[in-house]
């Protein structure tokens, strides 16, 4: 029966990421789909290493968050189409340069954030 309430949340969680995103790619078109990448890996990045690691929430919780919502709320296939449909060579390089640098720089200091707040908490 446990089984089945992650698969709900990640479900229910899923839903709202999607829809968050999809504001976001409304509102601010290709960037949109940049902030949403860039913020999804720092949040995941801060979950993993304070929440999830701390056991702070339930794990339904702490699945729905990361896979579900997060998991919904970046997307490869978007940042893919958005890459491919720069106006020229230099603003798609920009863009994947951005994306990936900047994807991984979120995400470690989202863990840098965590770790230090658990410290903080000692």
């Amino acid at each position: 029966m446990k089984k089945y309430g992650l698969y709900l949340s990640v479900g229910i969680f899923g839903a709202l990421g999607g829809m968050t995103r999809y504001f976001f790619a409304t509102l601010l078109n290709y960037q949109g789909t940049l902030l949403v990448n860039l913020l999804g890996s720092f949040g995941l990045a801060f979950l993993t290493y304070s929440i999830i690691q701390a056991a702070i929430f339930p794990e339904w919780l702490n699945v729905g968050l990361g896979t579900g919502f997060i998991g919904s709320f970046t997307t490869f296939s978007t940042f893919t189409m958005d890459f491919y449909h720069q106006p020229d060579p230099k603003s798609a390089l920009i863009y994947l340069v951005l994306s990936a640098l900047g994807g991984f720089l979120c995400a470690y200091f989202g863990m840098l954030l965590a770790k230090l707040m658990v410290k903080r908490k000692d």
